[in-house]
């Protein structure tokens, strides 16, 4: 997603205004990394990285404003046109030479009452999230026992039908056809609605419900982490489905693999108890017992008790 400087002055938990440079608020933001400039304001380190944001806290400042003028404007140097935005810490005063500088280089200068490190782990989260890789799925994400389970399966196959269930029984509706996938590095996947259809679900033969209207504000939730993926298909009588759940199945979504089940459908089937026990089962993986690995070793294992005898 395409992130621009002025963004960030909308974000009240940053705290950003212009301190007096409001050129190059249009600047794109590339990166989610930002940069304390510090000693390579003295020249004896390396290059700046132009592509990120920059932040002068008091270390910065103190040290600009202790430089003669000619000084402040050869440590300056280093702030190419280019950069993103400088942004200024502790609500400290921008030196003179610095905004001259800012104003000849298109460089917008923010100010912030927040502490560097406070802004840095906010201004990195935030970015994260806006420039995290992203995909649009077609299915339903429901919330089980803390675990987000993405249902798959062609139109009319019952996704909606089982995520009402669940919410029936006390779970919760995260998103209902358009499933909006962002990857949080490194490897964690999140899932919402769209901004369009939040709380909304789909139900063949009654037309689209609230479900935050009709169940309350605890059977829904705007994001949810993605742990597992099951995928609802038509009952074939000669399909080969699995019977003994030995092999851990994965499929994968902007390059991170999630366990992966298929369920078949078939009319009488509970396919929400089918997705609830799901659920359970991957909790029991996750503390690290393997229903169908510890049947099998149970039975390979020679008893003890039997040699004796």
């Amino acid at each position: 997603m395409d992130v621009k400087v002025k963004d960030l002055l909308e974000q009240s938990t940053l705290a950003l205004k212009c301190v007096g440079v409001e050129s190059g608020l249009s600047n794109r933001i590339a990166t989610p990394r930002v940069q304390k400039p510090g000693l390579l304001l003295t020249g004896l380190l390396g290059k700046l990285h132009a592509d990120r944001i920059q932040i002068l806290g008091a270390a910065e400042i103190g040290y600009l404003r202790n430089l003669d003028t000619k000084g402040c404007k050869e440590a300056l140097g280093i702030l190419k046109a280019g950069i993103p935005a400088i942004v200024i810490t502790r609500g400290l005063k921008p030196p003179p030479q610095l905004m001259e500088h800012a104003r000849e280089k298109g460089i917008p200068l923010l100010g912030t009452p927040l502490s560097s490190s406070v802004l840095i782990e906010r201004i990195i989260k935030f970015l994260e999230t806006r420039l995290a890789p992203s995909t649009t799925l077609h299915g339903v994400l429901v919330d089980l026992l803390g675990i987000g389970i993405l249902i798959k399966g062609k139109s009319g196959i019952g996704k909606s039908e089982c995520a009402l269930e669940l919410v029936s029984r006390g779970y919760r509706l995260v998103a209902d056809d358009v499933v909006m996938v962002k990857r949080i590095y490194p490897s964690t996947l999140f899932g919402m609605a769209s901004d369009r259809i939040p709380y909304h679900l789909e139900v063949r033969g009654i037309g689209i419900v609230n479900i935050k209207d009709l169940f309350g504000i605890t059977a829904i939730r705007e994001k949810k982490q993605m742990d597992l993926v099951v995928e609802l298909i038509s009952w074939d009588p000669g399909g080969d489905y699995e019977r003994l759940g030995i092999e851990d199945r994965t499929c994968e979504i902007l390059g991170v693999e999630l366990p992966y089940l298929r369920v078949p459908v078939s009319p009488g089937r509970s396919v929400a108890a089918i997705v609830e026990i799901a659920a359970r089962n991957q909790l029991l993986k996750i503390m690290g017992h393997h229903s169908s690995k510890e049947l099998i070793e149970s039975l390979t294992i020679p008893d003890k008790r039997l040699e004796k005898v």
